[in-house]
């Protein structure tokens, strides 16, 4: 039986580095000489594709190379269970944790690789007042518990990054790179990342993603217009913010997601055409010109103003050219030309060709979705018909003005600029599906989350949310402060908390079958002691070795240590048995059983054994703590009942 002790891949995070290098000997094995890449090996097999130039074109600042060491660095610390602050503990999928972002993101790359579907942020806009993370690139961990008067009675207050400062783009660039490396990790091939920003860090956001994410990847910014200026501009009078999009795999993501908007306003202005024809009794200039009126006063996010028009048949349409898109010639066959149907002579074509072969022109031109001028002088257009469009792609202009501020004071909810959750939903919706993971690790009041639950009540999709969320202290001098709440933490799970119950209370028989809970966890230290045989502590070490738990920590806590560093979902089942008078922790349905007795034995050892042919999972781990066996010889006679039962794999903390 081996222990894990701090040297061990399971008493930390995932170490990126070593899984890189592994994926390189996979892909090029020659490189490696002596258990070293030879770089000069790599360049040459990698050919053309090195660039060698001194000046070339990329994207640095101050502090990067440190900030890319830090995105690699394992995390030593844990997610504590918080389940009193919790709601819904034992079932629900939903997440919430307390702790310093890029941490927690470290701790969730075993157990979230490659899960999450949709990681929607709206992180600090650098505005010369913003919090940023102030990252120690020493012992991140420590920092926070200190930022977070964890173990300084003084603590450590976040400060403003002021625009005043010499590295004001640089702090900022540092805070977002290590964060964005990890949480690229955690999305599925085909998921999305969707950041908030304004004018202040536009321009760098877009430089870190293409960086980070590949240039092929970025998926276009929608343009959120809040019809509300700035009134502190200088210059241009900035009333709108964008939220930029970029696929974890482009081709991956447009295979396998629509990227599509809600129904709703096709179903509005289809059912306003078909008003305005059964007042008229028949179609005609009037309705034509009232029916683009309309469509032209509606509060449409914009794509949608576009179908404006009303054919002979009653169909809502909008025209699009079908002129040859591509920078190449088209074929012979994209050049056939279009005959006008009145004074039978050819129209113009585009410079290079319809966009489509003259077999698809034909069939277009029998089914009346060619849209003819007058006569042959106008290039004709494709009729796109609103009844087979039902849901376009996302329009990348959305207008939005006003606030949720008499929603939140509704819930109770005392936030400084939130994200506004009729936005969050429009954003969420076309990308994710059934039981999809949003994540949020700049979770603020936790909009994103109020967003989910919402839209779940909506379209029975019941989609899961992870937030985390840095517990900043909230000033005395501010309203949230005089209602109760000292960290913006208990702001965010109050919201999300209130945001349940409202949605039971309006929609019992939808919310009824519905997931709208969270469970709690908190980032804080390992539960175990690390052994360091320094001299001046050898006698504390020597007792460490003896009892390697941290005082105050309990059986909860190790067990979801132990599901973290084995990359275990933390919302897996869990049922306790009683086995030989011990208690055993089973966690998804017998994948791992955990026993943090003491005086463990081998009648423990054959009770487990029985669970887990009971359970008959299809790989089954066992671990122990470490003291809790009498001696050695005890130990050797519980793995050897375990392998017995074909149990090879157990661990002891």
């Amino acid at each position: 039986m081996n222990k894990i002790d701090h040297n061990d891949p399971l008493s930390k995070s995932t170490d990126i580095v070593s899984e890189n290098i592994e994926q390189l000997q996979q892909l090029f094995p020659e490189i490696f000489k002596e258990g070293k890449i030879d770089w000069q090996e790599l360049q040459a097999t990698l050919g053309e594709h090195i660039d060698t130039e001194n000046e070339r074109f990329n994207f640095t600042w101050n502090g990067k190379s440190n900030a890319r060491k830090e995105a690699q660095k394992p995390s030593t610390g844990t997610l504590r269970p918080a389940p009193e602050d919790s709601v819904d503990w034992d079932t629900t999928q939903n997440l919430y944790i307390e702790g310093d972002n890029l941490e927690v993101l470290k701790l969730l790359q075993k157990s979230y690789h490659q899960k999450v579907k949709m990681i929607y942020i709206d992180p600090p806009y650098n505005t010369g007042k913003d919090f940023v993370y102030k990252d120690n690139y020493k012992d991140n961990l420590s920092n926070y518990l200190e930022l977070t008067g964890q173990t300084d009675d003084e603590g450590k207050k976040l400060s403003t990054n002021s625009d005043a400062s010499g590295r004001y783009h640089s702090n900022w660039l540092n805070m977002m790179y290590p964060r964005l490396k990890l949480a690229r990790n955690l999305l599925k091939d085909d998921g999305v990342i969707s950041i908030h920003i304004d004018e202040h860090e536009y321009s760098n956001l877009e430089k870190l993603l293409n960086e980070i994410f590949g240039e092929e990847n970025n998926l276009g910014t929608i343009i959120w217009d809040k019809r509300n200026p700035k009134g502190d501009a200088k210059g241009i009078a900035y009333q709108h913010e964008q939220i930029i999009f970029f696929a974890k795999n482009r081709e991956n993501f447009l295979l396998h997601n629509e990227f599509k908007r809600p129904k709703e306003n096709a179903k509005k202005i289809i059912q306003k055409a078909e008003s305005l024809i059964k007042k008229e009794g028949v179609i005609n200039d009037n309705i034509r010109k009232e029916f683009k009126d309309w469509i032209r006063i509606q509060d449409f996010s914009g794509g949608e103003k576009a179908y404006s028009f009303i054919d002979n048949s009653g169909n809502v349409y909008r025209p699009v050219s079908m002129a040859w898109p591509n920078k190449k010639q088209s074929p012979e066959d994209y050049k056939i030309p279009l005959i006008h149907p009145v004074t039978n002579k050819p129209c113009p074509m585009p410079d290079k060709g319809w966009r489509n072969p003259s077999k698809t022109m034909q069939k277009l031109l029998s089914e009346g979705l060619i849209l003819f001028g007058k006569d042959e002088s106008t290039q004709p257009n494709r009729k796109y018909l609103l009844k087979e469009n039902m849901e376009e792609n996302v329009p990348s202009l959305l207008y939005f003005g006003g606030s949720d501020d008499d929603l939140l004071k509704k819930l109770d909810v005392v936030f400084d600029t939130p994200k506004v959750v009729d936005v969050a939903k429009r954003i969420i919706t076309p990308i994710t599906k059934e039981n999809d993971i949003v994540l949020d690790f700049f979770a603020g009041s936790s909009t994103t989350a109020h967003a989910v639950m919402q839209l779940n009540v909506e379209d029975s999709k019941d989609r899961k949310f992870i937030m985390v969320q840095l517990p900043e202290p909230i000033e005395e001098s501010h309203e949230a402060y005089s209602k109760g709440y000292r960290y913006i933490t208990e702001i965010s799970k109050k919201r999300i908390d209130n945001v349940a119950k409202k949605l039971k209370e309006e929609h019992p028989d939808k919310a009824k079958d519905l997931d709208l809970g969270f469970k709690v966890f908190k980032l804080d230290s390992s539960n175990i002691k690390a052994w360091s045989p320094e001299v001046e502590n050898l006698e504390q070490n020597l007792l460490d070795a003896v009892e390697n738990i941290k005082e105050g920590r309990t059986e909860n806590d190790l067990l979801f240590e132990i599901l973290i560093k084995y990359g275990l979902d933390l919302t897996l089942p869990i049922t306790e048995h009683e086995v030989a008078g011990a208690k055993v922790f089973n966690v998804g349905a017998g994948a791992l059983l955990v026993c943090l007795a003491d005086d463990i034995t081998v009648a423990v050892a054959e009770g487990i054994a029985e669970l887990k042919n009971k359970l008959n999972p299809e790989i089954c781990r066992v671990v122990f703590k470490d003291n809790g066996f009498k001696d050695s010889a005890q130990k050797t006679n519980v793995m050897q009942k375990l392998k017995q039962h074909n149990i090879e794999e157990v661990r002891s903390i």
